[in-house]
């Protein structure tokens, strides 16, 4: 019989990740502070929980998809939390993008619990997330990871595992760093040649084919010919990242010069009221400038 996961977080990711372990036919248990994304999973088959502890009480994988590091730590250490249902021998999997160094404070005290504990963060995007191909950066212990496996095959299609707890988080980081560069290096040239009366649309497929072509060009190609950017990452989430990034450089004392300018341009769009709108919309910021209209 498979193995019964809880999951908690139900958001723009967490939904559809969850979806695909009910398809995958995992039994899942399933908790979020809103309750429509709760009666939407229990619909498709899931069983609702009123708790993180009540949730870790009734399955022997837990998967936690939320916004940031002080979210974590208050599911997997506060009241009601999972380490107040935990049983001993519980797996807990968070797939959230948080500071490498909450995941492992989190992960020494569920230890003491008998919890272990992996970081997996995420890159891919909503998109991913539906169509379950997912990258997922796995910090942990690797016999953990082996176990593991199965469930994050029906979620992901990259699965890496990159080291000791912690390990995935600053994997992630690493990634976010270049999405954001990507997406504001793209927001530049396709400002360019629109005020140099370029058709974005030839524009978009002549760049797509050449070195310049990536992920972030074929994934947000139809927002940038819509100009519409409803979120499937929202410059609120990689703003958080990129003072993760921040953080964790200075920590470690690595300068990340692009990367600073990148956070400050996240921060203007986030001032302009556009902090819910997808991460591609940096673009709005950069027309913004060079007095492109809409």
């Amino acid at each position: 019989m498979a193995q019964v996961i809880g999951f908690i977080g139900l958001g723009i990711m967490g939904r559809p990740m969850a979806k695909n372990l009910l398809k995958a036919g995992y039994p899942l248990v399933v908790h979020n502070r809103s309750r429509a994304p709760v009666d939407e999973l229990v619909r498709a088959g899931a069983r609702a929980s009123t708790s993180p502890r009540e949730v870790a009480a009734q399955c022997e994988v837990l998967v936690t998809m939320l916004p940031n590091s002080p979210d974590v730590e208050q599911v997997a250490l506060g009241k009601d939390g999972i380490i107040e249902g935990a049983r001993r021998g519980l797996i807990y999997v968070d797939m959230s993008t948080i500071s490498p160094i909450v995941s492992q404070k989190v992960g020494k005290a569920l230890a003491a619990s008998g919890v272990t504990m992996l970081d997996a963060p995420v890159s891919g995007g909503e998109k991913g997330a539906i169509d379950a191909t997912l990258s997922i950066m796995v910090g942990g212990d690797k016999a953990v990871f082996d176990a593991v496996l199965p469930i994050f095959k029906a979620m992901g299609r990259t699965i890496t595992h990159l080291g000791p707890l912690g390990f995935g988080g600053f994997t992630k980081l690493a990634n976010q760093i270049i999405v954001a560069g990507n997406l504001t290096a793209l927001a530049e040239a396709l400002t360019l040649a629109k005020k140099a009366g370029l058709d974005r649309d030839r524009t978009l497929t002549a760049l797509a084919g050449g070195l310049a072509g990536s992920k972030c060009l074929e994934q947000k190609r139809s927002n940038y010919l819509a100009n519409a950017y409803t979120p499937g990452f929202k410059i609120d989430l990689h703003y958080k990242d990129l003072g993760l990034i921040m953080e964790s450089a200075r920590a470690l004392g690595v300068p990340l010069p692009t990367t600073a300018v990148v956070q400050e341009l996240f921060n203007a769009l986030r001032v302009k009221g556009r902090g819910g709108l997808d991460h591609s919309a940096v673009i709005t910021l950069l027309e913004d400038l060079a007095g492109v209209s809409a």
